[in-house]
């Protein structure tokens, strides 16, 4: 496995790679992985005939008071990691490689980046939408692989990926979970042992809102009462951020489920923000 810094070495490499009709497949990730980053891996590892795996905490993701300096790191451990799910690449580029100094060009995708998320990190899929770009454009991949934790954003880079022409396939990794439930997820390493116990109670919630949904409840106002009962109950050290059921395509909010629509939610436990989403499909 290569250890690649700089982005021009990257683009060169992979242009090569394209030219002799080598199919790539890159798995973006902010480090520190757990099993859902290794699933992704596998997933692209298996379609493509070279492996990309990047490791960027991508500063412009990340707003005021946020925990851009606190992310978890583990760069050692994510080098071997990746090299034993049989990557050719790692990418770790310095911020100052991927954004200079007088930075100006954004990507948006402002009827998707709206709610959710949004609601409170204004510009967070701005850098997101910005990064992902330019990972495409730089390694011209095959394929993408995006795990489906953070379902706005998964609609967001499919979207983008359509509508700029980017000659890529966006493929969703499922969303693995611990034991008792809770999704995986970097930040969870944040939780004391009291905030991991009750925080497995964010997916138990949902599934309390599922089976009145299995019940025959539509009404999304009720289903949320029951989630948020559940929660009051199993989950004191929990501030919610959202809750929401969306079309999984447009993301627009809906008040009654009559075909399809997927359950998103983002609740603070201490300084974790934690997000998880369920298919409510009739």
């Amino acid at each position: 496995m290569q250890i690649v810094t700089s982005p021009v070495e990257l683009q060169k490499i992979c242009l090569k790679w394209r030219c002799e009709g080598i199919k790539v497949g890159i798995v973006p990730t902010m480090g520190y992985f757990h099993e859902g980053h290794k699933n992704l891996m596998r997933i692209a590892r298996e379609k493509a005939d070279k492996l990309i795996v990047s490791l960027f905490v991508n500063p412009t993701q990340f707003g005021e008071n946020e925990d851009l300096d606190a992310y978890p790191s583990n760069h050692e451990g994510d080098a071997a990691d990746a090299k034993a799910l049989g990557a050719d690449i790692l990418f770790i580029p310095e911020p100052g490689s991927m954004y200079a100094d007088d930075h100006a060009t954004w990507v948006e995708v402002p009827q998707l980046a709206q709610g959710l998320c949004s609601a409170t990190r204004p510009t967070h899929f701005r850098g997101v939408s910005t990064v992902v770009t330019k990972l495409l454009i730089l390694t011209l991949p095959e394929y993408a692989v995006f795990g489906e934790k953070d379902w706005q954003q998964l609609a967001i880079i499919r979207r983008l990926t359509r509508d700029l022409n980017l000659p890529t396939t966006i493929i969703n990794g499922p969303l693995i979970r611990e034991k008792d439930g809770l999704a995986m997820s970097s930040r969870n390493a944040y939780l004391t042992q009291e905030e991991r116990e009750q925080a497995s109670h964010i997916n138990a919630g949902i599934r309390a809102g599922a089976e009145a949904f299995e019940a025959g409840e539509r009404n999304v106002e009720k289903l949320k009462d029951v989630i948020r009962a559940h929660w009051k109950q199993h989950l004191p050290l929990g501030k919610e951020d959202y809750l929401e059921f969306i079309d999984p395509d447009s993301i627009e909010p809906v008040s009654t489920i009559t075909d399809k629509a997927r359950c998103a939610v983002a609740v603070y436990v201490g300084k974790a923000r934690l997000l998880d989403n369920w298919p409510f499909y009739l």
